[in-house]
């Protein structure tokens, strides 16, 4: 599925007659970056993920061609909207070691949802400098470690641990430990304005 991202981004910049100079600069990356996201030959964190999705009013569906009564595959679900097998999860490997499937949702909320895996030493940018997005995120760890910075405070969330924070506030994920810290995320507001 991250072979769809760069190409998807691409079209979504070129229908709404951004540069690559000036989308790259707003989303605080240089055009180099950008071009090699938008072919292929590199990957973007997540940090920089939710920046160009945000600024192009796209969402993560869109980018990974789902439409309603689809699969990520190209075959179409027994009961659409039902069932999306483990399968058909589009998935999407970031920088640094970060990795999401996206799991079933409503195509008509604004809600992602997605199953996500810290590598260990990964974090969610990887110059680990703190990021924000519009929306609220609610997690539930699995298995493994985390380690959120969320504004001044550090928390170590372990499996089992859940979570939920307005995500406008800056924040950040590293998996400190030694094993993959794997959990379910789910996004929900990124339609709302950033303030």
């Amino acid at each position: 599925m991250e072979d769809r991202i760069g190409p998807a981004l691409r079209q979504a910049r070129l229908e709404r007659r951004l540069s690559l100079r000036g989308l790259a600069a707003a989303v605080s990356i240089s055009a180099s970056q950008l071009s090699q996201i938008e072919t292929g030959r590199s990957q973007p964190s997540v940090s920089t993920l939710y920046a160009l999705v945000t600024h192009l009013d796209v969402s993560l569906d869109e980018l990974l061609g789902l439409t309603p009564g689809r699969s990520a595959g190209e075959r179409t679900a027994a009961t659409p909207g039902v069932v999306q097998r483990a399968d058909d999860n589009p998935i999407l490997d970031m920088a640094g070691g970060v990795r999401w499937e996206r799991l079933a949702v409503d195509p008509h909320t604004d809600t992602d949802a997605l199953l996500v895996t810290y590598e260990p030493g990964a974090a969610s940018l990887s110059d680990r400098t703190l990021m924000r997005h519009r929306g609220i995120e609610y997690a539930y760890l699995l298995a493994g470690e985390l380690t959120l910075l969320l504004d001044f405070d550090r928390q170590t969330i372990t499996a089992g641990d859940s979570l939920c924070f307005d995500s406008t506030r800056p924040h950040l994920y590293l998996n400190e430990g030694t094993e993959p810290a794997r959990g379910v995320w789910f996004v929900t507001g990124r339609d709302e304005p950033l303030s």
